[in-house]
């Protein structure tokens, strides 16, 4: 027994100093998302993505991947709520590209796939020891446990008709700028959000009308939401109207 002790000693020693390292690389990659941002950065300009490219090259892609599946729950759950958004947004881009290369080349996301399940609906994503979907993750995660409607101008489905895809990671301590600028980006489009004043109406994305209900439910109204971020004044009488923009499903590839 006594010859055991010093070696018992050592092996507890070993454990605690595993347990410090993996605590730091998990606090470390939190605070960076510094695998993902170098891939963003090298993939996507101007909001389009060099899906060859990074079909040819997935191993970046690949080892974030890994990085965001080792998070525990534990873990998770001490990080702030913008820490936790920002992490739970990268890792469904991430894994929307991850989707979208693994059937490169196609016209669109929605050539994943069946009628039956579509490309939301693929176990791909690896999360505090399960595999989801990507519905999973936005509408039983994201739109449940966080009353944060802009996570909207955030997830990217690797269309066109989406918000812009950055060319960074989204990080906890520069959350709210990025939400505010992807919010602004988002409606200066006018292809997709814009007034036309000659016939009273306000023309936006299908965005706000499909998930209209979570603006609503914190900012009392769709227009009152896009209001801090609308490239000019936004009309809030009754005398105008809502319209739709049409959704461009074509993929947000570069040179298409």
């Amino acid at each position: 027994m006594t010859t055991l002790k010093p070696f018992l000693t050592l092996f507890a020693v070993a454990l605690g100093c595993l347990s410090l390292t993996s605590r730091v690389a998990a606090a470390d990659f939190n605070q960076s998302h510094a695998i993902f941002d170098g891939v963003l950065k090298q993939y996507v300009k101007m909001a389009r993505v060099d899906y060859a490219g990074l079909k040819a090259h997935p191993q970046d892609l690949n080892r974030y991947l890994d990085q965001v599946a080792a998070i525990s729950k534990t873990e998770f759950k001490q990080w702030s709520e913008p820490q936790q958004i920002a992490f739970l947004s990268n890792a469904y881009n991430a894994y929307t590209l991850r989707l979208i290369i693994d059937h490169y080349p196609l016209k669109s996301i929605k050539d994943i796939g069946s009628f039956i399940s579509g490309p939301w609906d693929q176990p791909v994503v690896k999360l505090f020891g399960e595999t989801i979907t990507l519905n999973t993750l936005e509408h039983k995660v994201l739109r449940v446990d966080y009353a944060e409607p802009r996570l909207h101008f955030a997830l990217v489905c690797a269309a066109k008709g989406c918000p812009p895809l950055r060319s960074e990671a989204f990080v906890g301590t520069r959350l709210e700028a990025q939400l505010v600028d992807q919010a602004k980006q988002f409606l200066a489009d006018t292809t997709k959000n814009r007034v036309g004043a000659a016939e009273r109406t306000v023309y936006l994305s299908p965005i706000f009308k499909w998930y209209g209900g979570d603006f609503e439910k914190k900012f009392g109204s769709v227009l009152a939401a896009l209001k801090p971020y609308w490239p000019g004044k936004v009309p809030t009488t009754d005398g105008f109207k809502i319209s739709y923009t049409d959704y461009d499903w074509s993929l947000n590839e570069q040179g298409k």
